[in-house]
């Protein structure tokens, strides 16, 4: 179960992303990663999930963050492709 702070964190951090970040990252930064801490307005763009993770915790270490890859609608893709 997802708690209502992290439910919060999640919202506005996707708002930030759309609203400042969005356009400049997908037009540089595709299919990077970036952490959002929400009440900073701080992100972290990095080329994998966890080093973005890293670089939001060493600034932010009390902090909760948001990972989003840039350009996809899900941080992951899980499945089988089919050739």
């Amino acid at each position: 179960m997802v708690s209502e702070e992290t439910k919060s964190v999640i919202a506005r951090a996707k708002q930030l992303y759309e609203q400042r970040l969005k356009g400049d990252l997908e037009a540089n930064h595709r299919d990077e990663f970036v952490a959002i801490e929400p009440d900073s307005g701080d992100f972290f763009i990095a080329p994998t999930f966890d080093a973005a993770v890293k670089l939001a915790r060493s600034k932010h270490p009390s902090k909760l963050s948001h990972t989003i890859r840039v350009g996809h609608a899900a941080a992951f893709h899980l499945g089988v492709m089919e050739q």
